[in-house]
């Protein structure tokens, strides 16, 4: 039985640069899963830029970069005084969990109604970016729930169960002297079992100002982009005996 392996791009809609970096990755690669934030200003060109691709979309959610969907006014507990979502280091250096649960579904379910008008269907999966948030987490839950939809919880300390498959995940691009293709190849070898397989999570895209400002992943983005879109890529792991798989796949 040849080994599984799902290949994630994050990010999709943070700026233009990104969907770019995506786009080639789904277009000339490896990417058949994305993720999309749907508050960013550049959702809706990144969309545009994979119509007609055979790409599963995710909701990325987000409530740490940009803009809320919702009024700030109305979740306090996730915005800075600007209106802005609080930043991730916010999330890293609080002491006690600070989001308040309620304002978290309202903000994930005006993320989810977004989605839903920018691909015009739900989501094949559903799960949350960067921040680790007990409340964030149940909120997503709740929302999922709530439609039906296909939650993903974050997977780094071990296993998760995604419909009928264990999902490993597999994440090193923010490691020191990260090398894509290195860790791809690594993660792609390991014996997950009949029931597993391996959720290799990247971030692909280009850089732009916006990113070198906002983001602490900048330089493995671009990396991530040659890796993805390399065709030798694509060819070892065929040779390999590795087929690559996507959520609307499980």
């Amino acid at each position: 039985m040849a080994k599984r392996m799902l290949v994630r791009a994050d990010d999709l809609g943070w700026t233009e640069a990104i969907n770019y970096g995506i786009e080639k990755t789904v277009k000339e690669g490896i990417i058949g899963s994305v993720g999309l934030m749907p508050n960013m200003p550049a959702a809706r060109h990144g969309m545009e830029l994979l119509a007609g691709e055979n790409v599963c979309v995710g909701q990325h959610t987000n409530i740490c970069v940009g803009r809320p969907v919702t009024d700030p006014e109305k979740i306090p507990s996730l915005c800075q005084d600007n209106g802005l979502f609080k930043p991730s280091r916010a999330y890293r250096t609080a002491r006690e969990d600070f989001v308040v649960l309620d304002e978290a579904v309202l903000e994930i379910e005006a993320q989810y109604q977004r989605f839903v008008e920018l691909t015009g269907r739900q989501p094949g999966y559903f799960e949350g970016h960067a921040v680790a948030s007990r409340n964030f987490f149940k909120g997503l839950e709740i929302v999922a729930d709530r439609h039906g939809l296909l939650y993903l919880p974050m997977a780094m300390d071990g296993p998760v169960r995604f419909c009928s498959t264990w999902l490993y995940a597999s994440m090193d691009s923010m490691k020191p002297d990260y090398d894509p293709e290195e860790s791809l190849k690594t993660a792609a070898l390991k014996d997950y079992g009949p029931d597993g397989c391996c959720m290799f999570v990247c971030h692909p895209g280009y850089l732009d100002d916006e990113i070198l400002r906002e983001s602490s992943l900048t330089v493995p983005r671009a990396r991530e982009v040659a890796m993805a879109a390399n065709p030798d890529v694509k060819r070892w792991l065929e040779e390999n005996g590795v087929r690559l798989v996507t959520y609307d796949d499980l």
